[in-house]
């Protein structure tokens, strides 16, 4: 079966799979959307059966068409890690430059930074704090990590790393003002979980004190000046040393983090090798808190 494939049909497959869209695959693909059209109908002749169901203009996948689409989510990660392998012997660059959100670099990422750039990869990362759109192209940015809150532009690669989680939190220790701690970066949060009926009854009756980004309101939650909504990545070190307490678990607010490049990231193996590496951290900062 496997000599009469393509392996590239298999890799059209695959793009459209993940966009959901023919003419966003021949965008990452930088080819025709006839193009993958041609290769998608080639490799269903070939198989002998339907992957894609065209309904209104909108491609959804078949049972069959599933399954290889699992298949294909596992053999095109090993194939990358292959090729990472293959090119670790070639001379790269010795810098990375990430643009991150501020809080989650402090809170999150920096502590983490230092065993990556142990890793003995071939380079190191280098960050720059920023948030909102990017201008790789005047910029020294190679990639950034933001959530999907505002349109990025076109012709930005993206991946998906990890969704947004946020928690309700305070310091124990000291008496308690009714207040809820926002920050004003993400003015949609508070609107979101209240209509999604996200928050306890307790926390809705609080008076509200917003601050200018999520790392004031952690601070004040500190000190004890009330109760921080804040992200879950964000607070993970102050919940495992107990200095802050939950009072809301985690819960999904439907936004995510993305890795943005202007190139795609197959081009590049420290960019994948470094996306590979901050999925795996975000699962297992997911994990952590989800135990708590």
């Amino acid at each position: 079966m496997i000599e009469r494939l393509s392996l590239n049909s298999l890799k059209y497959f695959y793009y459209v799979a993940t966009y959901g869209s023919v003419t966003m695959a021949a965008q990452k693909l930088f080819v025709t959307q006839s193009a993958v059209s041609k290769q998608l109908k080639n490799l269903e002749n070939d198989l002998g059966i339907d992957l894609f169901d065209r309904v209104n203009k909108t491609l959804v996948l078949t049972s069959k068409g599933e399954h290889l689409f699992s298949c294909c989510q596992q053999v095109f990660p090993q194939l990358d890690r292959c090729l990472l392998s293959l090119s670790k012997s070639q001379t790269l660059r010795q810098q990375l430059v990430l643009s991150c959100e501020p809080t989650i670099a402090m809170k999150w990422l920096i502590p983490r930074l230092v065993n990556f750039n142990q890793l003995e990869t071939g380079f190191e990362i280098v960050l720059l704090t920023g948030g909102g759109p990017v201008d790789f192209q005047s910029s020294a940015v190679d990639l950034a990590l933001r959530r999907n809150d505002f349109d990025w532009g076109k012709g930005i690669y993206q991946e998906k790393i990890a969704d947004e989680h946020v928690v309700a939190v305070r310091n124990a220790n000291l008496k308690q003002h009714r207040t809820l701690l926002l920050s004003s970066s993400r003015p949609q949060l508070w609107n979101q979980l209240t209509h999604s009926k996200l928050l306890n009854d307790e926390l809705l009756t609080y008076s509200q004190l917003v601050l200018d980004h999520f790392y004031l309101c952690i601070e004040a939650c500190l000190t004890g000046l009330g109760t921080a909504v804040v992200s879950s990545y964000m607070v993970e070190q102050e919940l495992a040393n107990q200095s802050l307490q939950l009072v809301q678990p985690p819960v999904a607010d439907s936004s995510s983090y993305h890795l943005l490049s202007a190139t795609p990231f197959y081009e590049d193996s420290r960019k994948v090798q470094f996306k590979m590496w901050l999925q795996q951290q975000m699962l297992d900062s997911e994990a952590t808190f989800s135990a708590i």
